[in-house]
Parts: structure tokens; C-alpha cells; sequence
């Protein structure tokens, strides 16, 4: 599908960067252009690929000029950009509106100057229901991309979203932590064990892009059906894999946490569209006559129920092994590990 094409990837150098470039570098792609901040790592990523394929654009989203640099003879644009952290936003919430928000405005501006034919930004499950400041400007960013998708023709710049829940052995998620906790003798942290998280590979949520790529129309946002576990039963599982006597240390919810994660409300799942192992949400087609907010109801909504990662398929302790054993990272982990 990128035959002969140029992708964008905007924050290229993240935990989902590096899997998308890696699903597509050697195919016949003309060019992925990785655009991030980072000179460091887009120094390590030149010399690990050396592929000419590979194109490093340095900048930051909050800078138009610098995405405009590396808009040039796009085609596709995969927005990953973003501060994900949720205490660092916590504490800097200016700086997540202006990564989070503003700089995805600034790519959807560039995008649409350029031609560039599809943009797919993406988004993640704390943007329903949003509770702290990350979840808060992620739920921003998509009423951005959705209001600007109504700005321009399809057949010019298509702007659609996906939604995806927790990545696991991402960068800063709690798989390398448990993992990291067990290797030097200390106890696995676990806020609460009734706590329920999505389970998602990088590589399931670069199948999620990808598929938005193939189905969605102007403001879609898509989401992937996932199962999820409580965190007790994850570090559980972590433990046994790795044949650990750790203990288990509950250390109670931390501040902007929530018990469970939402993939889609429940006024999002009036619309849904169940696409068998995905969710389309169509994007509200009202215009500015305000009249018809006051005016048109759906009575679905007193009864629909939210999907959250406590009424979603739950995964048996063995079941999250498997799981996590699907993972490279979690194989090289093992590798030489003596249970000690």
C-alpha cells in the first residue's frame, strides 16, 4: 500500500515509531522520514538500519516551521508525537497542551498546505473519560483532528485517529519496571491489584494503524477490541516467567490513576460501528446550527454501557504469559536469567 510512497512518522524515534518503521522498511516504500526531537536516538537509529530509505528530520512539533521542513513530498503522516508521561504532564500540564495539542494542530495544518493525502493521529484510552492532565490534552487532540477533518476534503487530506490502550514493554510502562524490580532483588510495586489494564503488543497497534489506513473515513477515531488483566494477575505472571520469589507490594493508586481504563464511552458506543475485531466512531456530523444540539436526542444513551478493561475479555494469569512471552523483549530478558 506504500508503494512508491513517503510516510511521515512524527515522533519516529518512540517505542511506536520504531515498530511501524520496522512493519514497512522493507517493503517497497519509497522513504519513512522520522521526525523528532531527539538527536540522540535519531543518531542510534541511523547507525543500528543504515538503510537509505531512512530520512531523520530534527524538530518538535510545537515548531510549524520545523514540520513544514519535512513536509515536503509526503504523503502519509503517522502522528505519534506526544508526551505520554502521566506525572510529568501532571506536573507540567503547559507542556502537554503544547506537544499534545497545539503541535498536532500545527501537523494537521502542515499536512493539509502540503497535499498530504492521509494523516492518522494517534490517541490512547486515557483520552476517554479523561481524568488527568496526559488523558485531558490527548482528549483535545482529538477534537482537534476531528474538527479540522470537517476543514478539507477527503479526497485531499484525509484526517482520521486511532485509539489504543496500554502498550506493553513500551518505554516507561510497568513490564520493564516488574522486570527490572525482579532482577535486582526488590519487590514488584503494584498500586492495586484489582486495577485492570489493556494488554496490547506494538505490533497489534501498528495493525490498528494500519487498518485505519484501509477503513476509516474523515474523523474517525478506530479502535482495537483488546483483553485486558489486573495488574495483580500481570505481576504474577511476570513473576512465574521468570521462576521469582519477589513478593507483591500494593502501594496504593497513584495520583491520576484510574481502577480501569475506557477504549470507548458510552456515547461513543451508541455510534460505534463493530467491525468485528475493531470499533469505528464516526465523527459528528452536526454543523454550527447550534439548534440541533438541543434538539435531537438518543434515548441508547440512558442504557448503553462504556467498553472498559473491566467488561472486556480478562486473561487467566497463563493466558498473560503467553502474552507477555510473545514479546522480544521479554524473550531477551530471560535469556541467561537464572532465578536467582
Amino acid at each position: 500500500m506504500f508503494n512508491g510512497k513517503t510516510l511521515l512518522i512524527t515522533g519516529g524515534t518512540g517505542s511506536f515509531g520504531n515498530a511501524v518503521m520496522k512493519r514497512f522498511l522493507d517493503t517497497d516504500i519509497k522513504e519513512i522520514r522520522i521526525f523528532s526531537r531527539d538527536e540522540k536516538k535519531q543518531d542510534d537509529m541511523r547507525k543500528l538500519y543504515k538503510n537509505e530509505k531512512l530520512k531523520f528530520y530534527l524538530g518538535d512539533v510545537r515548531d510549524i516551521g520545523s514540520v513544514k521542513n519535512a513536509m515536503h513530498g509526503v504523503d502519509y503522516i503517522f502522528h505519534a508525537a506526544a508526551l505520554k508521561q502521566v506525572p510529568s504532564c501532571e506536573f507540567f500540564p503547559l507542556e502537554a497542551v503544547k506537544t499534545n495539542i497545539l503541535g498536532t494542530d500545527n501537523v494537521l495544518t502542515a499536512a493539509i498546505e502540503y497535499g498530504v493525502q492521509k494523516v492518522i493521529c494517534l490517541s490512547t484510552d486515557k483520552a476517554a473519560y479523561p481524568i488527568n492532565a496526559m488523558g485531558i490534552s490527548k482528549a483535545m487532540m482529538e477534537k482537534v483532528f476531528v474538527a479540522k477533518s470537517k476543514t478539507v476534503s477527503p479526497d485531499r487530506t484525509l484526517i482520521c485517529g486511532t485509539r489504543y490502550g496500554n502498550v506493553m514493554a513500551s518505554r516507561g510502562s510497568v513490564i520493564p519496571l516488574f522486570i527490572e524490580q525482579i532482577k535486582s532483588g526488590q519487590p514488584l510495586t503494584v498500586t492495586d491489584p484489582n486495577m485492570t489494564r489493556f494488554l496490547m503488543s506494538l505490533e497489534e497497534a501498528v495493525e490498528l494503524v494500519v487498518f485505519a489506513f484501509h477503513n476509516a473515513q474523515a474523523g474517525d477515531i478506530m479502535v482495537q477490541k483488546s483483553p485486558a488483566s489486573t495488574v495483580g494477575d500481570l505481576a504474577q505472571a511476570v513473576k512465574e516467567l521468570f521462576n521469582a520469589a519477589n513478593e507483591i507490594k500494593v502501594i496504593g493508586t497513584r495520583h491520576g490513576e484510574k481502577l480501569y481504563e475506557t477504549l470507548l464511552t458510552k456515547e461513543e458506543n451508541v455510534l460505534a460501528e463493530d467491525l468485528g475485531g475493531f470499533y469505528r466512531v464516526p465523527a459528528d456530523q452536526r454543523d454550527l446550527n447550534y439548534e440541533k444540539y438541543f434538539a435531537d436526542g438518543d434515548q441508547k444513551l440512558s442504557s448503553e454501557e462504556e467498553y472498559n478493561s473491566h467488561n472486556t475479555k480478562r486473561l487467566t494469569i497463563e493466558q498473560v504469559k503467553e502474552k507477555l512471552l510473545a514479546l522480544e523483549y521479554v524473550r531477551n530478558e530471560l535469556k541467561g536469567w537464572n532465578g536467582r
